[in-house]
């Protein structure tokens, strides 16, 4: 009898390890060498320095001696730099490929090449949308929840009566931005959002100067806006400053995902009341993680193979009910941010 219940406990502790669904966790040994590319969609903006900097904790922990190439395109030449960058490295010997994607299906091509030599291709932020030459894909949160946490912001700050809004994206070509943006569509559908009128969708391609612009003619282009949505780190910034310049604040509010340190001086004024966002620091720890189990053997990229990623605690590898094929890891949560919290957050 005994036995039986030291097995039974044994048995539920098991079934708390173990993510629903999946196979036996597998340990992750670190101290192999592994080269390793890091590609954010472009240098040069801080939500993708601090994947870096979360990657580079996680290169730490499993003790990889060879470097970490952080790899990028300039904002102009994104799409065209990041499907050179992947195929220079499927004849340089590389383990694995973390690829922010801005090339839509564009850059299949290059990542099955990668993927023939042996390479794992990790996508992390932004998915390839067809998931061909994709082993797996990191999602930050479930892509149909930003839809609704974006139209949930939207009503918050227009009120029960609702309003005119926009869209200032990124990229036409950006995976995640066009997948956030059809889920708040269909969210919209909702009757409870059924006073919030879409008027558009305007694209900043993630960069400043364009966005600003872009935000401005927004105010034109569409009468009676009262909110800009910027599911863009970039594009709300440079949303909420055009707004700010224009003193325009009081009639436009700002809104969308954004980084709480650069957003703080917007909160603060109410020119952006409400904003989220996710650990991008933890992204890119947990996409490293990811990349490297892969690399070495201790996963396979199929459905049900568990691991433990570090601080980060336990995740599994399930089929990505977002796409047609392709496989996810979630990570999540959301953080919202407000005159309340924002502070705290951006030290």
């Amino acid at each position: 009898m005994k036995k039986l219940l030291l097995a039974t406990a044994a048995a539920a502790m098991l079934a708390l390890i173990v993510p629903h669904g999946a196979k036996a966790q597998s340990a992750v040994t670190g101290g192999k060498a592994v080269d390793m590319v890091l590609l954010p969609k472009f240098l040069g903006i801080l939500p993708f320095d601090q994947a870096h900097q979360g990657a580079e904790e996680a290169a730490k922990e499993l003790a990889n001696s060879k470097k970490l190439q952080y790899l990028g395109p300039t904002p102009e030449n994104s799409v065209a730099g990041q499907i050179e960058i992947v195929t220079n490295a499927a004849t340089q010997g590389v383990g694995a490929i973390m690829i922010s994607n801005n090339s839509g299906d564009q850059i299949v091509p290059s990542a099955k090449a990668a993927k023939a030599k042996g390479i794992k291709v990790v996508t992390w932020d932004s998915p390839i949308p067809s998931a061909e030459g994709e082993d797996v894909f990191v999602a930050q949160v479930d892509f149909s929840e930003t839809g609704k946490i974006m139209a949930d912001m939207a009503l918050s700050i227009l009120g029960k009566d609702g309003g005119k809004f926009a869209i200032l994206s990124a990229s036409p070509d950006a995976a995640n931005q066009n997948a956030w943006i059809d889920a708040m569509k269909n969210a919209l559908k909702d009757p409870k959002y059924s006073k919030l009128e879409l008027q558009g969708i305007v694209y900043g391609n993630d960069q400043s100067e364009t966005s600003y612009n872009q935000a401005l003619a927004m105010v034109d282009k569409f009468p009676g806006m009262k909110l800009i949505m910027a599911p863009t780190s970039v594009g709300i910034v440079s949303a909420a400053k055009a707004m700010q310049d224009e003193k325009l604040c009081d009639k436009i509010k700002i809104s969308g995902l954004g980084v709480p340190s650069e957003m703080l001086a917007y909160t603060k004024n109410g020119c952006a009341p409400q904003f989220a966002l996710w650990s991008f620091v933890d992204l890119g720890y947990l996409s490293y993680y990811t990349a490297y189990a892969l690399a070495t053997g201790a996963i396979k990229a199929e459905a049900g193979a568990s691991f433990k990623a570090g601080r980060m605690g336990n995740y599994a590898i399930t089929k990505d009910p977002t796409r047609k094929a392709g496989l996810r890891i979630l990570m999540g949560p959301f953080s919202l941010y407000d005159i309340n919290n924002v502070e705290a957050a951006a030290k």
